[in-house]
């Protein structure tokens, strides 16, 4: 972890008294782990998105299992990267392992879905008087820099009864390859043709406009948000409810707007697909009314011919775990556990693992 980011932190932390300790000491944690009672001991890095769940996981596996389990919270860009280099025994992205990056790990790799969630629009602007909300064409237009002031015309017709400063927006986004940032930038592509019109792309890096303050992980953007008066910016549900962070109201597909919550973001994951790999595509902008409108699925990383069979074996029971047992530990942190058919989508991609 960074100088500056352990800066974030340690800021946040201060004046909170929480913050997300346990992902920061999980990022910590050595590659190769601390063998358990069992003597064996995996490591996997990747997502910060998903990193409380996982820590929660990772305890109540080896008190079940007496394997160890290490999980650093790197960012899915670099989690990727450790994947394919062979030095984890799982990675973890928030978005889809790709074809070009699939072809390259010997013997092939399995992506499972086990977990999802909401990627919120978190505020800190004192004095407002109420809940913010933002037309799909408002919040498109803040990051992609042609709204950059509290009081724009069109923030204001939205919010009649708000106090809006006269003061610019600070935008507070990912400097690291993230998963979190594409499944974000994906659907405001999707949602506004106004974010491709004005040069920007979707995936894991963006060169963010103007001013913006960049951070890594969510946990750093979800701090440097809670320490900037005025800011506005993008995490996982979870990190911004761990920090008492307000998060807009967005306006949906249909037209709604919706805040998150679990029955929401339930009906934006309703969208269904044959086949795991599909599922990304399916919630990019969700089509139910009163869908909340900006989902993630949440994946891990398999080697389909482990090359320590033994490590292969205890990876593929932990993620098997997490699909299972696993879910009902998620809610309480902001998660949403997966439905029956998505947890038989990635049971079906699990058993394509040589075990």
């Amino acid at each position: 972890m960074d100088a500056s980011r352990r800066a974030v932190l340690a800021t946040a932390a201060a004046v909170l008294g929480v913050i997300a300790v346990p992902v920061a000491g999980l990022a910590q944690q050595p590659a190769g782990g601390v063998a358990g009672p069992s003597g064996l001991a995996i490591a996997g890095a990747g997502a910060t998105f998903p990193a409380p769940l996982y820590e929660r996981w990772i305890a109540a596996y080896k008190a079940e299992r007496g394997v160890a389990v290490t999980y650093q919270s790197v960012g899915s860009g670099e989690g990727v990267k450790r994947f394919l280099a062979g030095t984890v025994d799982f990675g973890a992205s928030d978005e889809v392992l790709s074809a070009a990056d699939a072809v390259k790990v010997p013997g092939g790799a399995v992506a499972v879905p086990v977990t999802a969630g909401m990627i919120v629009v978190a505020y800190n602007q004192p004095g407002l008087g109420g809940a913010l909300k933002l037309p799909r064409d408002v919040y498109v237009g803040i990051f992609a820099g042609t709204i950059t002031r509290w009081d724009d015309p069109r923030i204001k017709a939205a919010n009649p009864g708000l106090k809006l400063p006269a003061r610019d927006i600070a935008l507070i986004a990912r400097r690291d390859s993230s998963g979190t940032t594409a499944a974000f930038t994906r659907h405001l592509a999707a949602a506004d043709p106004a974010w491709r019109s004005a040069g920007l792309v979707a995936g894991k890096m963006v060169a963010w406009p103007g001013r913006a303050m960049l951070a890594a992980g969510n946990e750093g953007v979800a701090a440097r948000i809670k320490m900037s008066e005025g800011a506005i910016g993008y995490v996982e549900y979870g990190f911004a409810r761990r920090l008492g962070l307000p998060v807009a109201t967005l306006q949906n597909r249909s037209g709604s707007f919706v805040a998150p919550s679990a029955e929401a973001a339930q009906l934006a994951l309703s969208a269904r697909s044959g086949q795991a790999g599909e599922l990304e595509a399916s919630v990019v902008d969700p089509t139910a009314a009163n869908a909340y409108p900006i989902v993630s699925y949440s994946w891990l990383f398999l080697y389909r011919t482990p090359r320590d069979a033994a490590k292969g074996r205890a990876a593929r029971d932990f993620v098997a775990w997490g699909l299972t047992r696993g879910q009902s530990l998620g809610g309480e942190l902001g998660y949403v556990p997966l439905t029956a058919d998505i947890v038989s989508l990635g049971r079906e991609a699990l058993d394509t693992v040589s075990h």
